[in-house]
């Protein structure tokens, strides 16, 4: 399936986010290994015509049907193909390729996943509500078709890399960092009245304003958790997540003869990234390196339940299985919504979340012994609908951070 000269063929779902952004700064950097062949994005397609005429790429896709005339217009005389939709999506995931970095944000990132699955290719998977919503499902159609699936979340390629050589029984506990988020410091009083431009600040990292905010409230943490338990298939009693404000020690595996491998990097993605993109080899990615005696200290901490709700209900997820991790990931994702809008405020999310999963959970909507994708979409829609119901029953809605 290479293409010329024995370069690779290479496709990026989610171009324009800043995992897909860090992914074709690597490749630029090595234009004779890869022939880029789909790049797909969503409303900036202005970035998405550049990045797919600089790199020579096939197709660009827009998710956004109605961007396509502009898509076009950008392409014109380029000889980049210009396609829109989730159709499109799918067929550009039907494109052969080497290697696809699935990166999209969200529920809409896993029909391209899957598809591409079916073409046994190595899928960098960075899109987290894969494994949340239909881990069993994706790690399946990989075995089935005889793909390989490398994790792409910085916490999980440390896993991954921390494991290889390694019997996966002889680990006692898997743990994942998390950096606390731009509010972990706030007095919990305080918490209920933060904004979506507070807690869209992170102190380490460059990240979107959503996921910013999940890591303040550590959901993008209980999503990670809840990938952990998917992709490694260890107990959730064998997993947990610890406080680490340095983001230098992105996860530790501690084996049965107490050993602890920890793995340490800076903290940019492109780690993550490139040792998904070289794999099996290890070659050079240029990433600061660190030096321990500058850093000095290492800090950890327990995370407080009372700051971090969103843990407690990832253990839940893990516990009840069948489609409670479709339906956490829609709740999840409507609640930050209506925080994003200021119609919830910023400690509001977790109880909605929460709320959603009992409605369901009492509705019989959760059980599923073999779940299917339809079920998994079906599951996503209903907690989206059930959390809109549930926050409007809450009172009248108000500005995150103001004063009740």
């Amino acid at each position: 399936m290479t293409g010329g000269g024995g370069r690779r063929r290479i496709s990026v779902f989610g171009a324009t986010g800043s995992i897909g952004q860090s992914t074709l700064d690597l490749i630029a950097r090595a234009p004779q290994a890869y022939d880029v062949v789909a790049l797909t994005g969503g409303a900036n397609v202005e970035r998405l015509a550049v990045d797919a005429i600089r790199l020579h790429a096939e197709v660009a896709v827009t998710a956004h049907e109605n961007r396509l005339p502009e898509l076009r217009a950008r392409l014109s005389g380029s000889g980049v193909a210009a396609t829109a939709g989730a159709t499109a999506l799918l067929e550009a995931a039907d494109r052969p390729a080497d290697w696809i970095m699935s990166a999209i944000v969200g529920a809409a990132g896993l029909p391209p996943g899957l598809r591409a699955l079916r073409h046994g290719t190595v899928l960098a998977l960075a899109n987290k509500e894969s494994l949340v919503c239909a881990g069993p499902i994706l790690m399946a159609e990989a075995a089935r078709h005889g793909a390989t699936i490398l994790p792409v979340d910085s916490e999980h390629s440390a896993v991954f890399q921390a494991l290889r050589g390694e019997d996966i029984a002889t680990v006692e506990k898997v743990v994942i960092t998390a950096s606390g988020g731009g509010l972990r410091d706030w007095p919990l009083a305080r918490l209920p009245h933060a904004t979506p431009a507070e807690a869209g600040a992170h102190p380490n990292w460059e990240m979107g304003q959503r996921i910013t905010i999940d890591s303040a409230s550590m959901f993008n943490k209980a999503m990670e958790l809840i990938e952990t338990h998917e992709f490694f298939g260890l107990a959730p009693e064998r997993i947990e997540a610890i406080v680490h404000p340095q983001s230098l020690v992105h996860a530790l595996v501690q084996f049965n003869d107490g050993a602890m491998m920890a793995h340490l990097g800076a903290p940019d993605m492109r780690h993550a990234i490139g040792h998904a993109l070289n794999w099996p080899d290890r070659r050079e990615v240029p990433v600061a390196r660190l030096d321990l005696a500058a850093v000095a200290r290492l800090d950890f901490a327990a995370p407080d339940p009372a700051r971090y709700p969103a843990l407690a209900l990832a253990e839940r997820v893990m516990a009840t299985g069948g489609l409670a991790g479709a339906a956490f990931n829609a709740a999840k994702e409507a609640a930050l919504d209506l925080f994003i809008a200021g119609a919830l405020s910023f400690t509001e999310m977790a109880p909605l979340v929460e709320r959603v999963l009992d409605r369901m959970e009492a509705e019989g909507c959760l059980e599923a012994r073999a779940a299917t994708l339809d079920m998994v979409m079906e599951a996503d829609r209903l907690a989206r609908d059930r959390a809109a119901e549930l926050a409007g029953s809450t009172g009248t809605p108000r500005r995150a951070g103001q004063m009740p």
